[in-house]
């Protein structure tokens, strides 16, 4: 039988590989997803967020997002901009043809979602509810080495 850990293990790599199959034909990793689906939800919620907010948000590594904006800024993706409060700080910002790109792209996921949820019985299903509350548990349990 399997542990927790190893099933969740699992469960992560097939979900990064189904996304990262499913977002080859738009030229999009699941990290770059990740990076341009919770930045069009953060401006939408009215937030032009800092590197370090994105990084926050998403669970990416700070270093590895900054990298990831550069990647995303190049291909005309995303616009990055200092902060005139405080030059230290890099805002982001989607470009028209990061939308024309990202929107897509979330109702690509959310299709692959209803599939992986559909045996919980949906997204909006009683049982993957309760997974998310006790994901979302596991998540904000800090590590011993954590702050």
């Amino acid at each position: 039988m399997s542990t927790p850990g190893h099933l969740i293990w699992r469960l992560s790599t097939k979900w990064r590989v189904a996304v990262d199959r499913a977002l080859a034909p738009a030229g999009l990793t699941h990290a770059q997803y990740v990076f341009l689906a919770s930045l069009f939800g953060l401006e939408r919620a009215g937030t032009t967020p800092s590197q370090r907010e994105l990084a926050d948000e998403t669970g990416l590594e700070a270093l590895y997002t900054s990298k990831l904006a550069r990647s995303l800024d190049a291909d005309g993706l995303i616009e990055r901009t200092r902060d005139p409060a405080d030059t230290r700080t890099i805002r982001l910002r989607l470009t028209a043809r990061g939308h024309e790109v990202v929107e897509p792209a979330i109702a690509t996921v959310a299709e692959l979602l209803d599939r992986l949820l559909a045996p919980l019985g949906g997204r909006d299903g009683d049982r993957t509810a309760a997974l998310s509350r006790e994901l979302t548990l596991l998540l904000e349990t800090p590590l011993k080495d954590e702050k």
